[in-house]
């Protein structure tokens, strides 16, 4: 046990010593100092409750009622699609994305889009003037738009409590701050108890609530990752400031599927639906030139077709470059090894450049093929049909491996006017009426 220190307190008026005094040097008063033992001083715990009712009953499992999970429809495509059906009462969002990327944005348009929503957006890094000049750039009216400026996250709960809105948007999670708690906000401490905070009221009163998160540089959501066990849903805001597309991706949904995709382009009246990304990501130019390949990846259960480009040309210094945007640089390299291992051809002495056409960011296997049939065109300088589609993962030695949602891919090609579709063989796909399907079980097929 710590060993109590000892004091002394004037009886008269209240002074403490570390040591006995004769005269009191407060009061001046002689022989009042009497012996204490010092009080240690409590921790101040911080315990998250906003409730004001007593705790429920504990039930059993067999004896809790269920009701049918009901949405409500945000009247955006694409972001009901990402939720898996809209909005459910109760649910704790988390949107995350680099800064400028539009989410601010997306939320003011969500507002514009259900009018019959009464939503509380509360607003810690901009003024009221500045929403509502980018509410008047899109068109809202905003008659149901309440715009907060307390960031103390008791005051926004009370504030919610007395408006009752159907939903909350915080703007950002970093910006809020707890006053029982003496770090800034945005300290990782601060962060989690207000998102604690947030959590209670989003699920004792079943409010949807959206919380904005700041990334790092990474692209990872600052703060702890405790806040993505926390939320029911995490929401990642994805796009190349270059180009005008967006990507809603969502990373955990426990009321629907993850992994789903929404894409968005950004213009001057904000963000608009495209509802046919394919279109977006292929090229409107009839122009054939060697090194191009059309390929089908996967963005959760969405097939969209990307254009592969590769430039392969004689290199000036004595280490050949390989430089890769939009796909990893080390399959990169792989693929090139494959190619000069199990079908001859030499790249020894040749940069080689690839690129994902519109910036578009691609991880899915499936694209292995389409990267091997743009190097071989481009250093052979023979151009690959405009109408065929490649699909297919390459494996090290050299032979095609099946991919996941074949018939999703190939309908997808058929839907945008291609003929023909070199992939490994597959089960007979009967919803498949024109498109003609040309297997391939290695690369040197492809070449045939």
């Amino acid at each position: 046990m710590a060993k109590q220190k000892i004091l002394f307190e004037c009886e008269n008026c209240g002074y403490i010593s570390p040591k006995w005094m004769g005269s009191c040097p407060s009061c001046s008063e002689w022989n009042t100092f009497a012996e204490t033992v010092e009080k240690k001083k409590e921790s101040k715990k911080h315990k998250v409750d906003i409730s004001k009712t007593e705790q429920r009953d504990i039930v059993r499992l067999s004896d809790v009622r269920t009701a049918a999970l009901e949405r409500k429809s945000s009247n955006l495509q694409e972001f009901d699609r990402v939720l898996g059906g809209g909005f459910i009462e109760g649910s704790f969002l988390l949107l995350g994305g680099d800064p400028g990327i539009g989410k601010s944005t997306l939320m003011i348009q969500v507002a514009e889009r259900c009018p019959n929503m009464k939503i509380f957006y509360v607003a810690g890094e901009e003024s009221a003037s500045q929403i509502k000049q980018r509410a008047l750039r899109i068109g809202l009216k905003g008659d149901n738009l309440h715009i907060g400026s307390v960031t103390e996250v008791r005051s926004v709960i009370e504030s919610a409590r007395r408006l009752k809105p159907d939903l909350l948007i915080i703007d950002s999670i970093q910006t809020m701050y707890s006053d029982d708690l003496s770090s800034l906000p945005g300290s990782v401490q601060q962060v989690r108890e207000c998102s604690a905070m947030l959590q209670q009221i989003a699920k004792k009163e079943d409010l949807t609530t959206i919380m904005i998160g700041h990334v790092t540089k990474e692209g990872d959501i600052a703060g702890p990752r405790i806040l993505e066990h926390m939320v029911d849903t995490v929401l990642q805001f994805e796009g190349d400031k270059n180009h005008f597309y967006r990507l809603l991706r969502c990373v955990k949904n426990r009321f629907g599927p993850a992994q789903e995709v929404g894409v968005f382009e950004m213009k001057g009246n904000g963000l608009q639906e495209v509802l046919n990304p394919s279109q977006l990501f292929l090229s409107d130019s009839g122009h054939r030139v060697s090194g191009n390949a059309i390929t089908c990846v996967m963005e959760g259960s969405r097939p969209i077709l990307a254009e592969v480009q590769a430039l392969v040309s004689p290199s000036n210094y004595g280490t050949p470059q390989r430089t890769a945007s939009g796909f990893d640089q080390r399959r990169l390299s792989l693929l090139i090894a494959v190619l000069e291992k199990r079908a001859g051809l030499q790249f020894t002495g040749q940069d080689v450049y690839l690129n994902i056409a519109g910036g578009l960011k691609i991880s899915d296997p499936a694209a292995d093929l389409a990267i091997v049939a743009a190097l071989a065109s481009s250093l052979q300088d023979r151009e690959t049909p405009a109408d065929t589609l490649y699909v297919g993962e390459v494996g090290l030695g050299g032979e095609i491996r099946k991919v996941a949602f074949p018939e999703q891919r190939v309908r997808e090609a058929e839907k945008m006017g291609l003929d023909n579709v070199v992939m490994p063989k597959t089960e007979p796909m009967a919803s498949i009426k024109r498109i003609k399907l040309k297997n391939a079980a290695r690369i040197s097929d492809l070449f045939r």
